[in-house]
């Protein structure tokens, strides 16, 4: 009896009586199978609105035609409407969509920012707020190490620089409670996000457990505002670097304390200035003279100076009359630019133009200027079989950088677009075009690693153009898919800046602020780009750390340097 009441009470279509339906329509409130569905929608003397069975029931009346059931969902409004509220004029030009469609896209969308939230954003919360302990110890870790390290020097120096260890310790406090104080905000600002987050996943589950079509239609995704952790900072942390004891010149015998420093990164890198220049057949190159006046080269032989109002202050015509390859301004100042069609690095100083170096059987190709007055120069053999990076202290060579120590190339051959920098920590930085690389040796020459790209883009290639460097230590390189790659010091990608409408990226650098400066080959515009928003520095000591060129006499090679 009781299974007899039971097969009874299962629920069967409304044409052949099979038992549990799949479908079912929400006008009609007829339950179909499968086979059936066909044959009812059939029936042209009436509408039909086919549904999933679970979701029968589910799909709303409309609230000014009570007998109409709502099909469509009125974007515009975000209301669901009936088929006499889309015939008439009130929705007559609004988007529309079919509410069944929305309802699973919106679960849709809803599973995945659940996913999203629980796998990947609320971990990341997680992980920075457990890290802020950490940071915060390892501020006095640093600390400490850094105040060990000065009474170790200290020690030797006796009782005459007591003074000075005490000034110096007490700028260590200084720069921690800078650094503890950002640490503090971007954990007030995580703090505050976390409940939040928590909320959004507590109301995602209630809505994926709902079958609420009106409530499910009208949700507003607010994953993308998470999804960015809250005041990123990046920090350059302090170094002491000791020297040896020279009583005759006790303070500067004490070693170089390098200062605290904050920046803020901003969500989005912000144009400041598009300068557009004078330059005829693509700009190339821009070097800053300073903060407020850049020289630009490009496909003519005119050397220009302007200031970020595009008032061209200098325009210098090459002393050959050949288009220069590259520019860069020195430590004193003036600006050097190479020539490769005659092999020649030359100064221009004021008006007058320089011949610095002339060379032979090797073509120069790209140049900067180190924080020690020399030049860096990329020059490539006439069988371009070869490339090498070399160091020249005036026009005296004193370091070839070709190879690394397995003996094989750092480099690639051939006449390939090449550009270099020199880093704060005094690594060489060259962008390999050919080789799709950031080849990067310490300033020994020893290869410390290469960057082929992030590895969430492994499958698109990467072509690295101008390079640059910026306080932090960070390398900058241009890439011609219309992005800047921004690196650490050790290699790892951190950020890339790409909606600043780059059309073809190419020379870039740096002022002392940190603004970086773009060249646009197709506008021959230079774009100066925000990408920190905030600085704090703390500094009483600024010499420059000890370099392995000023331990050793130069050594000049001449083999490759013609008589000027």
């Amino acid at each position: 009896m009781d299974l007899q009441c039971n097969l009874q009470d299962v629920i069967r279509c409304g044409l052949c009586e099979t038992p549990v339906p799949p479908k079912h329509c929400a006008i009609c409130t007829v339950h179909l199978c499968e086979a059936c569905e066909g044959k009812h929608r059939s029936d042209e003397s009436k509408d039909h609105y086919i549904v999933p069975f679970k979701l029968r029931g589910s799909i709303p009346k409309c609230t000014k035609h009570s007998t109409e059931v709502c099909t469509q969902f009125c974007t515009t409004c975000n209301i669901p409407v009936c088929s006499l509220c889309v015939a008439s004029s009130e929705h007559e030009q609004h988007e529309k969509e079919d509410i069944l469609k929305l309802f699973e896209t919106k679960r849709k969308l809803m599973q995945n920012d659940l996913q999203d939230l629980v796998k990947f954003i609320y971990p990341r919360y997680q992980e920075a707020a457990t890290n802020i302990p950490v940071q915060k110890a390892d501020v006095n870790k640093h600390s400490q190490k850094l105040k060990t390290a000065l009474d170790q020097q200290g020690e030797a120096l006796h009782e005459e620089i007591e003074n000075i260890i005490l000034e110096m310790k007490s700028d260590i406090d200084d720069m921690d409670a800078q650094h503890i104080a950002a640490i503090d905000q971007q954990e007030d600002a995580i703090n505050h996000t976390i409940p939040e987050i928590t909320q959004t996943i507590l109301d995602l589950k209630r809505l994926l457990d709902s079958s609420d079509v009106c409530l499910v239609s009208e949700y507003t995704s607010r994953t993308e505002e998470f999804r960015s952790l809250p005041a990123q900072f990046q920090v350059a942390l302090p170094t002491f670097t000791p020297e040896r004891i020279n009583r005759e010149q006790i303070h500067q015998q004490i070693g170089s304390l390098l200062e605290l420093d904050i920046a803020f990164h901003l969500d989005e890198p912000r144009i400041r200035k598009d300068i557009q220049t004078k330059c005829r057949g693509g700009l190339l190159s821009v070097s800053c003279l300073n903060n407020s006046e850049i020289w630009t080269c490009g496909g003519d032989n005119i050397l220009r100076l302007y200031d970020l109002w595009e008032k061209l202050l200098k325009s210098i015509k090459t002393k050959s009359g050949n288009v220069p390859e590259d520019i860069a301004v020195t430590e004193s100042g003036d600006l050097a630019y190479i020539d490769c069609v005659d092999r020649s690095i030359n100064l221009v100083n004021g008006t007058e133009i320089q011949t610095l170096i002339k060379l032979h059987e090797w073509v120069p190709r790209s140049l900067c200027s180190t924080s020690y007055g020399h030049l860096l120069v990329i020059m490539e053999s006439d069988d371009h079989t070869r490339t090498e990076v070399v160091r020249f202290s005036g026009s005296k060579e004193i370091q070839g950088i070709q190879q690394d120590d397995q003996g094989k190339p750092l480099y690639s051959s051939g006449n390939g677009t090449k550009y270099l920098s020199e880093n704060r920590n005094l690594d060489i930085c060259v962008a390999d075009w050919v080789a799709g690389a950031v080849v990067v040796v310490s300033e020994a020459g020893n290869l410390r690693f290469r960057y082929t790209g992030p590895p969430s883009t492994t499958e698109r290639s990467f072509h690295p153009y101008g390079i640059t460097t910026d306080s932090f230590a960070n390398i900058l390189t241009s890439d011609y898919n219309n992005s800047i790659h921004i690196i650490d010091q050790d290699g790892y990608f951190l950020r890339f800046i790409n909606n600043c409408g780059f059309q073809r990226p190419g020379g870039l650098c740096v002022d002392s602020m940190d603004n970086l400066y773009v060249t646009d080959y197709r506008t021959s515009i230079v774009k100066k780009i925000q990408y920190y928003k905030q600085r704090c520095q703390v500094s009483r000591s600024r010499r420059k750390p000890p370099s392995i060129f000023s331990e050793y006499p130069a050594t000049v090679f001449v083999s490759r340097i013609s008589e000027i």
